[in-house]
């Protein structure tokens, strides 16, 4: 006889996605445009959660006030980050509503935090392949602020480039304090995430 798996609705709604944006390779660790990749790591050693390569990307999984929360580092590079989100979500079965996409922005003070239920891409390649793959601006991101320090032109060597010394200093806190925002995303929800964390 054949076993068919089949998940419950309230098992499925209590699964999360959590995706941190960035590169893959020793050469992008440390910039700015990894920070989602840092974020992440950051709560998968807060939660003993051990990060293996799958298909499209590292995955982690942990497991918190009985809900699933599931790290994604894609492997695909940043531009075409979506064809991972895509194929994780279909995998495990998570809706648009339980994934949060976690990604550097140029228009906000460094260290300052933004999570948002939708939006445009606001000229994030991550992010515009995400709502290019997903056919929808309707799913949350949080923006950490890596700040607009560089002259005209110079967006991208800005992004590919590392932390400075007091950079890396405030991250040391930064990091802790956006771990806690992806467990209240899938323990408290959004709003009351936004609520609680936007701005600080």
């Amino acid at each position: 006889m054949i076993k068919i798996k089949v998940e419950t609705k309230e098992k499925v709604m209590k699964k999360f996605l959590i995706i941190g944006l960035g590169n893959i390779g020793v050469t992008y660790t440390n910039t700015r445009h990894n920070i989602g990749f840092k974020i992440i790591d950051e709560v998968a050693e807060e939660h003993n959660a051990t990060f293996e390569t799958e298909k499209l990307g590292d995955v982690a999984t942990f497991r918190l006030k009985g809900r699933t929360f599931i790290l994604l580092k894609p492997s695909t590079f940043m531009n075409l980050s979506g064809k991972a989100v895509k194929y994780w979500m279909d995998k495990e079965n998570i809706s648009v509503e339980n994934i949060l996409v976690v990604t550097d922005d140029v228009h906000i003070d460094f260290g300052t935090i933004r999570v948002k239920a939708k939006g445009s891409a606001g000229g994030h390649n991550g992010l515009k392949d995400i709502q290019e793959k997903l056919n929808t601006q309707e799913y949350a991101r949080f923006r950490f602020g890596v700040g607009a320090n560089y002259p005209k032109g110079r967006q991208a060597d800005f992004v590919l480039g590392e932390w400075s010394k007091e950079e890396t200093s405030e991250l040391i806190e930064r990091l802790p304090f956006s771990s806690k925002i992806i467990t209240s995303f899938g323990t408290a929800g959004l709003p009351n995430t936004m609520n609680e964390f936007n701005g600080k």
